[in-house]
């Protein structure tokens, strides 16, 4: 049997931009992590917590609860992290190859948001928690179609195991994945790899979360380099940092564009420099190939043009 832990990659709402004042957390939504037989889950675990007591032993000397602290993937994972925390990627980039050593793989599943507000996405009519639900749910089920299809490629079963929510929001989760799980499979027999809804699990408690964690942060931030010009992550996808995670994640691994013209990104594709969202012209450089103040004049001016457009309807 397979383990797929999971966690979220950004956050439901809405994105318009970077610098907006409200809607600027991320332009795409989903999950990722990674996938072990459960034979060596426990092994990875203990590599896991030896090489985060290593790492972070001064931290988790002074705190409160050491055998509870944890370091969450979004503060490893930072703009300034290779100038100033160079040892967090390589300790992420040796458990990578300790996830692969040991027959795993790394896993992600996302969509590329509309830009925009609410209101000039989907109308004044459509409820705000309503539309974050509905992309949360669309995600979770791409998710658990893609973790059934690598099972069945190996004739495995697989549990899935996604970090704690509140109660409230577990509550209202599992009846919707359980009945995905059942529906489906009427028509995808491999659906009936996974043995069980989700089970959630506190991160402070579950070192794989911990590191499925860390694995949702780097995929967030080489999203945010593929889908915004102006990301500061493009070091995330050069290989002297991370390069462990080329040919590491599944096949079934994909970033679903939106509107777009290109085609989805899968597996690995998400860390190429060269970024098809932005085409370079013939012996350009990325900081050459468009002025940046010229490309936010054009973002702002479409934007405007999108908002006058929905008071029009």
């Amino acid at each position: 049997m397979l383990l797929a832990y999971i966690d979220e990659i950004g956050e439901t709402g809405a994105f318009v931009a970077r610098d907006d004042a409200r809607y600027k957390t991320s332009p795409a939504f989903g999950y990722a992590g990674f996938i072990v037989p459960e034979g060596r889950a426990r092994e990875f675990g203990a590599i896991f917590q030896r090489e985060k007591a290593a790492l972070y032993k001064p931290m988790i000397e002074k705190a409160a609860h050491p055998g509870r602290w944890e370091r969450k993937g979004s503060d490893i994972f930072r703009a300034e992290t290779p100038q100033k925390f160079p040892a967090q990627l390589r300790v992420f980039d040796a458990l990578v190859k300790s996830v692969r050593r040991l027959d795993g793989q790394l896993f992600y599943y996302a969509d590329e948001k509309p830009i925009g507000t609410p209101r000039q996405t989907r109308g004044d009519h459509v409820d705000d928690s309503a539309m974050y639900t509905e992309r949360e749910t669309h995600a979770m089920h791409e998710a658990l179609n893609r973790i059934a299809r690598y099972a069945d490629s190996r004739d495995e079963n697989v549990m899935v195991i996604i970090d704690q929510v509140n109660e409230k929001a577990r509550s209202a989760r599992l009846p919707v994945m359980y009945s995905h799980i059942l529906g489906r499979a009427l028509g995808f027999p491999e659906m009936r790899r996974i043995i069980e809804p989700p089970m959630h699990v506190d991160s402070v408690l579950s070192a794989n979360i911990q590191f499925a964690d860390w694995t949702a942060a780097c995929v967030t931030r080489a999203l945010d380099y593929q889908l915004l010009f102006d990301s500061p992550y493009r070091w995330v996808c050069e290989k002297k940092y991370v390069g462990s995670v080329r040919g590491s994640f599944t096949h079934e691994s994909k970033l679903h564009l939106r509107g777009r013209s290109i085609v989805d990104l899968h597996h690995s594709e998400i860390f190429k420099i060269e970024r098809a969202m932005f085409p370079q012209a013939a012996g350009q450089s990325v900081a050459g190939s468009i002025d940046l103040s010229v490309y936010r004049k054009i973002r702002a001016a479409a934007e405007r043009s999108r908002e006058r457009a929905g008071r029009r309807t």
